[in-house]
């Protein structure tokens, strides 16, 4: 399923960022809204924000925003360094 969100412009135009910023800034500030919810894992987050791990984990602390590390994502790291060596 996809989901299109259609905002009237009049909305558009009162975001205070250049209009070609826009798409990319609300899916980032939607990520981050659901992740510290606790509404959408870091990684599924990270993919909506589009932005590399290390990059969502920058913007998470910009916005005071602890990162939840749970087993699922231990196991995912033990499994990376796994194949790693």
């Amino acid at each position: 399923m996809q989901i299109l969100l259609e905002v009237p412009e009049d909305l558009i135009q009162a975001i205070r960022l250049p209009t070609e910023e826009i798409p990319s800034r609300l899916k980032k500030e939607l990520a981050v809204r659901l992740y510290s919810k606790g509404l959408m894992t870091f990684g599924k987050a990270r993919q909506l924000a589009e932005m590399t791990r290390w990059d969502f984990h920058d913007l998470l602390s910009e916005e005071l925003i602890y990162r939840r590390y749970d087993v699922e994502e231990l196991e995912d790291d033990l499994k990376t360094l796994e194949e790693l060596s």
